[in-house]
């Protein structure tokens, strides 16, 4: 009789469950892990990961104000060529020719003319000097001076002088307080007229004569030279007679002290331009003559001046106290017939005109051509404007407000251009289909579709048929779920415990101050880095500056 099995007791399961469990936790000594595939290990971060480095680097941030940086020293370096030299190239090159001829073309030279000679007329330098700003520091004033006589240096040297005159004539009004000035502020004056127009010995090197005129900020009206003739004797010492006549060509010039002409005829000032008048006129009058004077000739109230006029019309009288700084033309009624009058505008950017200019002169030579007997045949003018300084500066300084604007303001993350002009296109597309002209897509058929219908006597037409869109319906009113026969519907709602009730977080005063903090940072960081970049700016184009206001300082022609 075979003896019942019986089933393992509780102490030897447990025994065998302990040893088995060992058995597999066990783990020998040669055993490896398996290393994740690839995808998976490229994909665990490094140590040093931080979810801030998901932004530009700062490397990456500072060579986008590098290109900002590039970008406006290239724009300054435009700026500062164009303001301080290409401009007086313009007038010689481009916007000014002589009037005996028509414009050249862009690059062509000025080829001399035998049947003429070329006249570069000049006026109203007027050099700055102590009368000119009593209450200004002397500093300033010396400032002042020196930008109004780099300015018609480089007018003289860039502007007149490449138009190759044969003949220079100054009308006047050479220095701001001529009269007033003691012996020695006069020589300083007369030695910065001298370096502005080159007017030592370099001048007359080239064969070129010039002619002056007194104005009354040289001499003064007679009231006061016929009182003071150490005024006038200096002024002689240096110029040259008052009252002259020359020849040019098939022209007589003319040249009159207008401002001793009202005085006391028992002075002697007075009386010899008045006996020179007298001679002039007793002269020969088969050659046409033009007169030079500094005051211009009387005109009634509101006389038209020409398309030149830049400043509103004044009265007469005003004038005649002064000077005229601006341009005129007017014609006279004479004996003869009407004669012509040109004011020419000062030279320089400081006396009250924003348009400064000179006159070119054509007069025809006796020598050759033909035989002129009408003066306006003679003598041809034309007026020719020189650089806006004004406009020059004001636009230095809106420039600069620019630049620091641009490098405080200027994204961290630079400018996408390209996301712009992309925005534009895609603006403009629509536009483009009035331009081609091709036709029109239809888009009232997108939802529809034809159907084939015979009528009685066997003809097809189509119909319009309409497709009916099924409409989208909640999610939170029902949802229907089919396969097969079988039909899911949603549960029944269940009822949810009301919210508890909400309390506003309080407010941790050290984070905002951390904020503000923050903020401040990157306010001091940007400012920081604009007055970097704009010293990076100013390095570069400041020596160029400096460079060609030197150059232009010593001119050697």
């Amino acid at each position: 009789m075979k003896r019942p099995s019986f089933p393992p007791s509780r102490k030897s399961l447990s025994s065998q469950t302990h040893e088995l469990r060992a058995e597999l936790c066990s783990t020998p000594t040669d055993f490896h892990y398996p290393t994740p595939p690839p995808a998976l290990h490229n994909r665990i971060p490094p140590a040093n990961y931080s979810l801030r480095s998901s932004g530009r680097s700062p490397e990456r941030k500072m060579k986008q104000y590098h290109k900002l940086t590039a970008v406006l020293c290239l724009v300054w370096m435009a700026t500062i060529l164009y303001g301080e030299m290409l401009a007086f190239w313009m007038p010689s090159l481009f916007s000014c020719s002589w009037p005996d001829r028509s414009p050249s073309p862009i690059g062509r030279k000025v080829s001399a003319n035998d049947d003429y000679v070329r006249i570069a007329v000049l006026t109203d330098p007027q050099l700055m000097d102590r009368t000119s700003h009593p209450t200004l520091p002397k500093s300033l004033l010396g400032v002042a001076q020196f930008y109004t006589d780099i300015y018609m240096r480089r007018a003289f040297f860039a502007s007149v002088l490449p138009m190759k005159p044969h003949v220079i004539l100054f009308l006047g009004d050479y220095f701001d307080g001529g009269p007033e000035l003691s012996d020695a502020e006069w020589q300083d004056s007369m030695h910065r007229l001298k370096h502005v127009f080159d007017l030592d010995a370099k001048t007359r090197d080239r064969n070129v004569p010039v002619f002056f005129i007194p104005g009354n900020h040289d001499i003064g009206y007679s009231s006061i030279n016929s009182h003071n003739s150490e005024v006038v004797r200096r002024y002689e010492k240096e110029f040259g007679s008052r009252n002259f006549w020359f020849a040019i060509g098939k022209v007589e010039f003319i040249a009159v002290d207008a401002q001793t002409l009202d005085g006391n005829a028992i002075s002697d000032i007075t009386s010899s331009a008045w006996k020179f008048v007298k001679n002039v006129s007793e002269g020969n009058d088969l050659m046409p003559k033009i007169l030079l004077t500094h005051i211009p000739l009387y005109r009634p109230d509101n006389t038209y001046c020409g398309p030149h006029r830049k400043s509103p019309i004044i009265n007469q009288v005003l004038v005649l106290s002064g000077h005229d700084h601006d341009q005129c033309t007017v014609l006279h009624d004479s004996k003869s017939g009407p004669v012509r009058e040109h004011t020419v505008g000062t030279i320089s950017w400081q006396q009250g005109n924003l348009y400064p200019s000179f006159m070119l002169l054509s007069v025809a030579d006796n020598s050759t051509g033909p035989s002129f007997s009408i003066t306006e045949e003679a003598v041809k003018a034309h007026l020719c404007f020189l650089p806006i300084q004004t406009h020059i500066y004001i636009w230095y300084i809106v420039l600069f407000n620019l630049t620091i604007l641009a490098l405080l303001l200027w994204p961290m993350k630079g400018v996408n251009f390209e996301k712009y002009l992309n925005f534009i296109a895609a603006c403009l597309r629509p536009y483009s289909i009035l331009f081609k002209g091709g036709p029109k897509e239809k888009t009232d058929d997108e939802n529809c579709e034809y159907e084939m219908v015979w009528d009685a006597e066997g003809s097809m037409h189509l119909v319009k048929k309409a497709i009916l869109i099924p409409t989208s319906v909640p999610a939170d009113d029902y949802a229907v779920m089919e396969r097969g026969n079988a039909v899911m519907r949603p549960a029944a709602k269940t009822t949810t415990p009301p919210p508890e009730a909400e309390f506003p977080p309080e407010v941790d005063s050290k984070s905002s101050a951390r904020n503000s903090r923050s903020k401040t940072k990157i306010a001091v960081q940007r400012v920081v880095r604009a007055t970097r970049m704009v010293m990076v700016i100013a390095a570069v184009n400041g020596s160029l500056y400096m460079m060609l206001l030197f150059k232009d300082t010593s001119i050697d022609q």
